[in-house]
């Protein structure tokens, strides 16, 4: 019979997308004044995985990851999903043809074994996590490789060996504030 126990601490991350990127000191300086300070940090990449925010936010978009020293209980995702629609909403931009958004943030938390991402939109394999969200396991660790692995549906920024190879390096931050190793 299994035994109900509370989660492990998971490490905070959100990932940034956007045209300006002093849209990502801006909302950073937000982030850090409700999660606490940022214990690392992605290179600034170009956007060069997909089409999907062009018509809303433009072409040359550039593409961010902060990482968190503070760590949560992964119930809190949805909490924070709801802080960054709201941020990204106080940025964005109305012209005749509606608002547009300038900045894209996306909330995630990695554990020990997966880095899974919030959203507002349902797939098959997305799963319902309450406040009108869902989220989705989007890499597994694989103790064999010693690195995070896409699955099926992961995003492809998030397949790339660079962000493979990041994520694995905050699951190390992440090892060292649960066990001290």
């Amino acid at each position: 019979m299994g035994t109900v126990h509370a989660p492990m601490p998971a490490k905070l991350f959100i990932g940034m997308l956007a045209q300006d990127t002093g849209l990502f000191q801006t909302c950073t300086k937000r982030l850090v004044d409700a999660y606490g300070q940022v214990d690392m940090r992605s290179e600034v990449l170009p956007w060069e995985h997909t089409d999907y925010y062009r018509e809303e936010m433009g072409s040359d978009l550039r593409r961010v990851f902060i990482f968190f020293d503070r760590l949560i209980d992964p119930g809190e995702l949805p909490s924070i999903k709801h802080f960054t629609v709201q941020l990204e909403q106080e940025h964005a931009s109305t012209d005749a043809s509606g608002s547009h958004r300038r900045v894209n943030l996306d909330p995630g938390y990695i554990t020990e074994a997966k880095v899974v991402l919030a959203t507002t939109k349902d797939f098959p394999h997305r799963i319902y996590i309450g406040e009108n969200l869902y989220a989705e396991s989007t890499l597994h660790y694989s103790k064999h490789s010693g690195t995070y692995l896409p699955v099926e549906h992961t995003y492809p920024d998030f397949r790339s060996q660079y962000c493979r190879v990041l994520f694995s390096r905050a699951r190390e931050k992440l090892r060292t504030q649960l066990h001290g190793e």
